[in-house]
């Protein structure tokens, strides 16, 4: 309940973090040097627990009948979020890839998605570049690698000197 109270988790996301046992916490040696050498006993580190992978499937299918856990909705907030930051559909969609997000759900949500990217990446251009945009090669390339880097697609970029010209 912790995990999916902090934030929303995709289902390869949850069950990863769910297999995986808690690390026992140890202060920072720091902090036992002020403690002045008390006469304490050292804990003894607990091993931790064997997680059953068959805990792990009740949970998710609890998770899912209460409905706490659907990858859709999970893509479509996490699209969302991570456009508003200033990510393109490519590298959002790389993302969602690594957390174990199935390519359908992914390309489904970001068909769904109600982003303008060429806005998105005109918008960015000109919040980090100034306006006008740099018409000269050099200064041109240095907008088009940083839009790539931030996950938009070739046409998206050139679509910006191209619909946007002043």
């Amino acid at each position: 309940m912790r995990l999916l109270g902090q934030r929303d988790h995709g289902e390869a996301e949850l069950r990863r973090k769910l297999l995986t046992p808690p690390q026992p916490f140890s202060r920072p040696s720091s902090y036992k040097a002020r403690q002045n050498q008390e006469a304490r006993k050292p804990a003894t580190p607990k091993e931790p627990e064997e997680i059953c992978p068959e805990q792990v499937e009740q949970v998710i299918a609890y998770c899912y009948e209460h409905g706490w856990l659907d990858d859709a909705k999970f893509a479509a907030r996490y699209i969302s979020g991570r456009s508003n930051r200033g990510l393109g559909a490519q590298r959002i969609r790389s993302e969602l890839t690594q957390k174990g997000v199935d390519k359908e759900v992914i390309a489904e949500a970001l068909e769904n998605a109600e982003v303008d990217w060429c806005t998105k990446a005109y918008e960015l251009a000109t919040h980090k570049f100034g306006q006008p945009l740099p018409t000269e090669w050099k200064e041109k390339s240095k907008v088009l690698r940083y839009l790539l880097y931030r996950g938009f697609f070739q046409e998206e970029i050139q679509s910006i000197y191209r619909d946007f010209e002043d």
